[in-house]
């Protein structure tokens, strides 16, 4: 249990760094970010994958396919979603959304994995949902203030970035649920080689998308997100940060980050993994105060602590079989 949380909270650490990329480069264009993380990914993972070639070699078709379904909704789909939402919203509401994953899958994965993890009580559930829903209000209640502060909000472009990071949410409830049913029904495949061969079939997606866009800019003449042409393809106006920073994302976040989360996903119950996703908000709130320059209010530090505490709680339930709950329900 200990060992598998240790795991999530490496992920998350990770994975919060997918949520100040889109602020540190506020020039680029959401699809050219998300194509180049995973373009970035996908290069990773070659030389990995030719290291692990043995066990790849073992994965079947259908293999193949699920990881590129994995890959397409879980990685591209589910940034584009997210850069995109953090541009047009800025950092806090994005994050407030998507901080509701941990109780969004808590909730999914309970309807729909009882009979092979266990159902977690909902009375026993309840408290730790409600802590962790607590904490994220609490936290997103200072980024709102902060938001009604500005006097030069687009409500337009707010409500667009609202529902972008809708649709990031709903691709982030299939992915953890969806990759936790291949590794818990090939429990002797290795969680490295799943991550490595996520990041394969990554790679054509990605490479075809920047290709697209750039191609796009060639024969237009402007870009698919501009009207203008000052944009400058294929690297945009600060090449260097650009390639650091998706090379970064692409190594810690998106290979070793999902290593991490397989790792957890083996170990853990999907219920109690997928609340887990809260160590993500947490970092993504952390380096965002970092690049800030601020520190946390006092109700952001109390829902923090709240968060934390909802963890913990979740930590101490043990699943109950389903046989075992429904004859308890016959007494």
């Amino acid at each position: 249990m200990w060992i598998g949380t240790s795991f999530a909270l490496a992920a998350g650490l990770m994975w919060g760094l997918v949520f100040v990329a889109p602020l540190m480069l506020p020039d680029y264009p959401a699809a050219l970010l998300s194509f180049g993380r995973y373009l970035a990914f996908g290069l990773i993972a070659l030389p990995l994958g030719w290291l692990d070639r043995k066990n790849l070699t073992g994965f079947e078709r259908g293999d193949w396919l699920e990881a590129l379904k994995l890959s397409a909704i879980g990685n591209v789909l589910y940034y584009l979603c997210l850069a995109a939402a953090i541009q047009r919203a800025g950092g806090p509401l994005p994050t407030m959304i998507i901080g509701t994953l941990p109780v969004v899958i808590a909730i999914s994965s309970n309807l729909r994995d009882a009979k092979r993890d266990g159902r977690l009580p909902w009375v026993r559930l309840a408290p730790s949902l409600a802590l962790i829903a607590a904490g994220i209000a609490c936290v997103n209640q200072v980024e709102l203030e902060h938001l009604r502060a500005q006097t030069d909000v687009d409500l337009g472009r707010y409500a667009s970035g609202a529902l972008l990071a809708l649709v990031a949410v709903a691709c982030w409830t299939w992915y953890p649920m969806r990759n936790a049913d291949w590794l818990r029904t090939h429990a002797q495949r290795s969680p490295r080689s799943w991550a490595t061969a996520q990041g394969l079939m990554t790679l054509p997606l990605a490479l075809a998308g920047y290709l697209g866009l750039w191609l796009w800019s060639a024969v237009v003449g402007t870009q698919p997100w501009s009207a203008d042409a000052a944009f400058a393809m294929p690297l945009g106006p600060r090449p260097l940060p650009f390639i650091g920073l998706m090379l970064a994302i692409g190594l810690f976040a998106s290979w070793l980050g999902t290593l991490c989360w397989n790792e957890a996903s083996q170990r853990l119950p999907t219920a109690l993994v997928g609340q887990l996703i809260v160590f993500e908000t947490l970092a993504a709130l952390a380096y965002a105060f970092m690049l800030r320059g601020q520190s946390p209010a006092p109700l952001t530090l109390a829902g923090i602590g709240l968060l934390v505490a909802g963890v913990m709680w979740a930590l101490r339930i043990k699943p109950v079989a389903a046989e075992v709950e429904a004859a308890g329900g016959a007494h």
